[in-house]
């Protein structure tokens, strides 16, 4: 026991060591050219700037949102700066078989799938809960629900390229509009956002923090947790977990 204890505080510090301090793999906009991406919630904000961003990487880019005027608009902006091609399919994530038949659709569109971007959210007022089960459910499905549905159907095809999926949690644009007065910040600069986002998901890296303050980012990383699922893992034999 003694040993151990000799040892605990070493290899911590090595593993923290490396997980702050390791460099990360370098983005070249070139990853992304000709690669097939869906975007969705993209008919402003940063979902717009990603799909203007991927674009100009020359992707094949198909969004989707509700305004279907907005995305004639967005996949004109996004031929205009060099996409290899751009689509739109417009509807609500409310509605769960569209969510399921937008992806079969945007797969044989574009011909496969490379990387899945879940950007989309329903609407909610910042105030306390006043009993509307309507509203819980709906948030449910949309932030949720519809995120898992896409996810699986999506999945088979990126399987097939070795593809992503990227969640995307934010508090910028029309959602700091819905929290002024309440809430005391200021959201970053969405385009920058929406750059950082797709590097990281080309990257490949697991979780990205992008803000104005940069400790919050070194905070929210929360190296205990990783600690925690490096060694809680060392319990399971993950190749028959996966296969059972």
């Amino acid at each position: 026991m003694a040993c151990m204890k000799n040892y605990i505080l070493p290899i911590l510090g090595i593993f923290l060591a490396y997980y702050y301090y390791s460099a990360d793999e370098e983005f070249k906009p070139e990853m992304l050219q000709g690669k097939k991406v869906i975007v969705t919630g993209a008919s402003k904000g940063i979902g717009k700037e990603m799909a203007y961003h991927l674009a100009k990487m020359g992707a094949h880019v198909m969004v989707t949102a509700r305004s279907e005027e907005a995305l004639k608009k967005i996949v004109s902006d996004c031929l205009k700066y060099g996409a290899a091609s751009a689509h739109y399919i417009a509807g609500t994530m409310e509605d769960m078989t569209f969510a399921e038949q937008f992806i079969a659709k945007a797969g044989k569109i574009l011909g496969g799938l490379d990387m899945l971007i879940l950007n989309h959210i329903t609407s909610a007022t910042m105030e306390p809960f006043a009993g509307d089960i309507h509203l819980v459910r709906r948030s449910v499905e949309v932030n949720y629900i519809s995120y898992v549905v896409m996810s699986m159907a999506a999945l088979p095809m990126l399987k097939q390229s070795n593809g992503s999926i990227v969640v995307v949690s934010s508090m910028a644009d029309s959602a700091m509009k819905a929290v002024s007065g309440i809430l005391n910040t200021e959201a970053a600069p969405k385009e920058d956002c929406a750059l950082e986002i797709i590097k990281r998901g080309a990257l490949r890296q697991e979780e990205m923090y992008y803000g104005k303050v940069g400790w919050t980012s070194l905070l929210l990383k929360n190296p205990g947790r990783r600690i925690l699922e490096f060694l809680s893992l060392r319990n399971y034999n993950m190749e028959k977990f996966i296969n059972n």
